[in-house]
């Protein structure tokens, strides 16, 4: 699950001049992701992992790395 969301969030919201050296724990804040990426980045992980990600979430504890991301969208209702 976190290749596909680091794929996405590095090829359509975030430039990083090397996505591979940007590790599960760092800050997607930081790097660039603003409010639009993140509206499109839940967008993305809704329909590609078939959750539901509640507006009342959305915040920096959720989305903040893409371990925080995995976790929440896992605690969402994603068993794979």
């Amino acid at each position: 699950m976190k290749e596909i969301l680091k794929h996405f969030i590095f090829a359509e919201l975030i430039y990083h001049e090397d996505p591979a050296a940007f590790g599960d724990d760092d800050n997607l804040l930081d790097a660039g992701l603003d409010s639009m990426g993140i509206m499109r980045l839940i967008m993305f992980a809704e329909k590609e992992f078939g959750v539901t990600l509640p507006d009342t979430e959305i915040e920096p504890d959720n989305v903040g790395s893409l371990n925080s991301l995995a976790n929440w969208i896992r605690r969402s209702g994603y068993a794979g």
